[in-house]
C-alpha cells in the first residue's frame, strides 16, 4: 500500500474522531453543582416567612428552575418551552406549570390575593424539577 493513502487515512481518521469528540462534549449537560442551587434554594425560603415577600420566592423558584434546564441544554427560547422540552423528565410536571403559571400572573397581582396553599404547591413543584434534574439533592 501506499504510505502517502495510509498517512492520509490515519489523518482523515484522527480529523472525524476529534470531530465527533467536540459534538458529544458540547451536547453532554454541564455538570450541576448542588450546592450552589442549594444555597441559592435556602435563600429563596427566606422568602416565605412574610406575605408581602411570596411573589419574590415564586420568581426566584422560577428563575432557578430556568437555570437548570438551560444548564441541562432543554431547547427553547423562554422557560415555558424549556419546560414543554422537559415535561418528560419531570415526575410533578402539572405542579411545576401551576408555579410558572402563577409566577407569570404575579406581575400584575395583588400580593394579598395570593393564597398560601398556592405558594406552597408552586415551591413544592420547583423543587421537585429541580431534584428530578440533579439540580437540589
Amino acid at each position: 500500500m501506499n504510505p502517502l493513502l495510509i498517512t492520509a487515512i490515519s489523518v482523515g481518521s484522527l480529523l472525524v474522531l476529534a470531530v465527533i469528540y467536540y459534538f458529544v462534549r458540547r451536547r453532554r449537560a454541564r455538570k450541576f453543582k448542588p450546592e450552589q442551587f442549594s444555597q441559592k434554594w435556602q435563600e429563596l425560603q427566606k422568602h416565605c416567612a412574610s406575605r408581602k415577600t411570596w411573589p419574590l420566592a415564586i420568581i426566584d423558584a422560577d428563575s432557578l428552575l430556568d437555570e437548570a434546564l438551560k444548564k441541562r441544554h432543554y431547547k427553547g427560547k423562554t422557560t415555558g418551552e424549556r419546560l414543554v422540552a422537559a415535561q418528560h423528565d419531570l415526575t410533578s410536571n402539572e405542579t411545576v406549570w401551576f408555579g410558572h403559571k402563577l409566577r407569570n400572573q404575579i406581575d400584575g397581582q395583588d400580593v394579598r390575593k395570593l393564597k398560601k396553599q398556592d405558594v406552597l404547591s408552586a415551591l413544592n413543584g420547583f423543587r421537585q424539577a429541580l431534584k428530578d434534574m440533579g439540580a437540589l439533592k
